[in-house]
């Protein structure tokens, strides 16, 4: 069975390749490709959602070209319109409806991704984008509630302040489970941290003002490749405090012994720190029981679930509240991005900023004089 290697970010270079290790299309030369200490160098590099939504897409993409006779590396611009084509017309098994256009957006940089990385010209896509604005508009303008929504992007809740006291509220912060998920709510809204640079953080990474105003963390921001430090000053409400948070964690951690190591840990479901993971006698899992990307997704959603929260609430609903609640309250776009480590000038950083319902003050239309 024809499989394709996870497809790498830019840079990286993707070796398609069948059981055996043959080419899947004779036309395509990748080289003496990389080893696989390169390999996993490379991968270390390139966020984990990324690469697994990449490698998803373009697998189905080579699958699809080799049905067809068509060559997916290099794929010309005819066969990416009549993928997307194909795409759009066709429901997908799990949900019973076509892509969604978003999905559609991301399913276009892969294969342009997958070029790249193989040192290949990336096709001409105007014909497939030109494929997907038809169907947005399609959607937009149906009579059909649901195929509406789906025109408009998928995006999580932002969980600002006033959410996060709800979440927090929920937990029981008397146990090492509650300090750590309230420290993890608390401080990833406070840094603007994606769930990835969350579980990345060590004991280590916390450093305590000597002038007591707070703490700064030393965070890795893997999808721009560069440090940040952003400072976490006290809270004025104790509940929703991030500093106090992380301070009863690490206080919490200390008295189980863990002065180093992951911030956050995993726990068994009694609450306690959980035991090396083992599969068939072979050790599975991060061997100092640092959480997941995964897992701390699912305590964003099940603390927002218990806590009576509408909506959908995952990982980027902290960094998603930190920037409308910074916004909201008068801070400056250029000091938001730095702190939460967007590149100035960001346009990316725009479109987390969460709309109100237009009534309020930041309706443009206040005090023009009409």
């Amino acid at each position: 069975m024809t499989e394709v290697l996870p497809v790498l970010a830019a840079a990286a270079v993707v070796d398609l390749v069948d059981g055996s290790g043959a080419a899947l299309h004779p036309e395509v030369h990748t080289g003496p490709g990389l080893s696989p200490q390169a390999r996993a160098a490379v991968e270390a590099g390139i966020p984990d959602s990324t690469r697994r939504a990449y490698s998803a897409d373009f697998r189905q993409f080579a699958a699809w070209c080799a049905e067809l006779g068509r060559d997916c590396l290099p794929a010309t611009a005819d066969t990416v319109t009549e993928y997307i084509a194909h795409l759009i017309a066709t429901p997908r098994p799990r949900t019973g409806q076509p892509y969604s256009p978003s999905s559609l957006e991301r399913v276009i940089a892969s294969i342009r991704t997958a070029h790249k990385a193989a040192a290949r010209t990336p096709p001409e896509t105007k014909g497939a984008r030109k494929a997907l604005a038809g169907y947005r508009a399609a959607l937009s303008e149906s009579d059909d509630d649901a195929a509406r929504r789906r025109a408009q992007p998928n995006r999580v809740n932002a969980a600002v302040p006033a959410t996060l006291r709800r979440f927090v509220a929920a937990l029981d912060r008397t146990t090492l489970k509650g300090k750590r998920d309230a420290a993890l709510l608390l401080l990833g809204h406070a840094i603007a941290a994606r769930a990835s640079e969350l579980v990345a953080l060590n004991v280590g990474s916390v450093t305590v003002d000597p002038d007591g105003r707070g703490i700064a963390v030393a965070v890795y921001r893997k999808k721009v490749k560069r440090w940040t430090h952003p400072k976490v000053m006290y809270g004025s409400n104790p509940a929703t405090c991030p500093v106090r948070a992380v301070l009863a964690l690490l206080e919490a951690l200390g008295a189980e012994g863990r002065t180093d190591g992951p911030l956050f840990v995993r726990l068994d479901r009694h609450g306690h720190l959980a035991p090396p993971m083992t599969r068939h006698g072979r050790p599975i899992g991060d061997p100092e029981g640092r959480m997941t990307t995964q897992a701390a997704a699912d305590v964003i959603e099940n603390t927002a679930a218990a806590a009576g929260a509408e909506g959908r609430y995952r990982g980027h609903s902290l960094r998603r509240g930190f920037v409308t609640a910074a916004r909201n309250a008068g801070a400056d776009m250029v000091d938001i991005g730095r702190h939460g480590g967007w590149a100035d000038g960001s346009k990316a950083l725009l479109a987390y900023v969460e709309e109100d319902d237009g009534w309020g003050e930041n309706n443009p239309l206040i005090g023009i004089g009409l």
